[in-house]
């Protein structure tokens, strides 16, 4: 039914980065057994589980055992990291079965760097853990998110990652459009800065989205939203530690916002107000 699930395993993270807005929702981290419970109801329907919506997944103390649990019920598991926490976690993750893809924001070092820590240790922190990995079948991406934003040190990240492969930029494959091959498994993913849904912001112009479509996103208190952009749950359609999935997807609510975006005509004040959304209207 869904390309993939995104469940909120904690909002809390250790960094406070420029282009995230955080979140105003109280702080936790969601139970082994919620998990499971959630996992559940969500596996008929998704087979890709992305460990986040807010919060940084590798803060969550039972990581490794919410890793394994996704791949006893045959999930490929997906996270998005800002990378400060992988030396920590280097070992949880080249153990864990299922582990598909790791994301690393390195644009989130620019808006942190009086968080204790020198851009090379950061670096050399993040390529000694995801060069492994890759190595081990797991797709490993870095992401500059940061064109048109703070973007004064991807030079500097650049040059790193040039002795680190041994190749100029301009010497790395580009398989496919703003994503260049620094090694087999291993990838550097440019893209610009967006704007995140916020009801105080301008309507931007958005007539298509895939929230409801190929993806869906439970927050860390069981909240089910459209999307992984509805980080203070402003659309929520139920919650999935009480409701089968079925219900939720069934209600009024749910169904105005996914025909609504049939018709090119959105629903939901918030979607309407999207930096992110907006593109798929851009590229129509």
């Amino acid at each position: 039914m869904f390309k993939r699930a995104y469940v909120e395993i904690t909002n809390r993270c250790n960094l406070r980065c420029a282009f995230c807005p955080g979140t105003r929702r109280p702080l936790r981290d969601m139970t082994v057994e919620e998990f499971s419970r959630i996992t559940d109801r969500l596996r008929p329907a998704a087979e890709y589980l992305y460990f986040h919506v807010m919060g940084e997944p590798l803060c969550h103390p039972e990581l490794e055992t919410l890793l394994a649990l996704a791949a006893e019920k045959g999930f490929r598991s997906c996270l998005t990291t800002n990378g400060t926490l992988l030396p920590r976690r280097a070992q949880t993750l080249l153990q864990a079965e299922g582990l598909h893809r790791l994301s690393v924001s390195l644009h989130s070092f620019e808006g942190n760097e009086g968080a204790g820590q020198q851009m090379e240790d950061y670096l050399q922190g993040v390529w000694d853990v995801c060069r492994p990995l890759a190595e081990q079948g797991v797709i490993c991406v870095l992401r500059l998110w940061n064109e048109g934003g703070l973007e004064a040190r991807n030079r500097e990240i650049i040059a790193f990652l040039e002795r680190c492969t041994g190749q100029r930029e301009d010497q790395w494959p580009a398989p496919r459009k703003n994503a260049q091959r620094l090694a087999p498994g291993l990838f550097l993913e440019h893209a610009a800065r967006f704007d995140w849904p916020d009801l105080t912001a301008p309507e931007r112009g958005t007539e298509f989205c895939l929230g409801l479509r190929d993806q869906i996103a439970v927050l860390s208190d069981g909240t089910v939203v459209p999307c992984c952009l509805d980080h203070e749950g402003d659309m929520a359609l139920g919650n999935l530690l009480r409701q089968e999935l079925e219900e939720i997807l069934a209600s009024p609510r749910a169904r105005a916002l996914y025909d609504g975006f049939s018709r090119r005509r959105p629903a939901e004040e918030l979607c309407r107000r999207c930096g992110y959304a907006a593109r798929f209207s851009a590229g129509k």
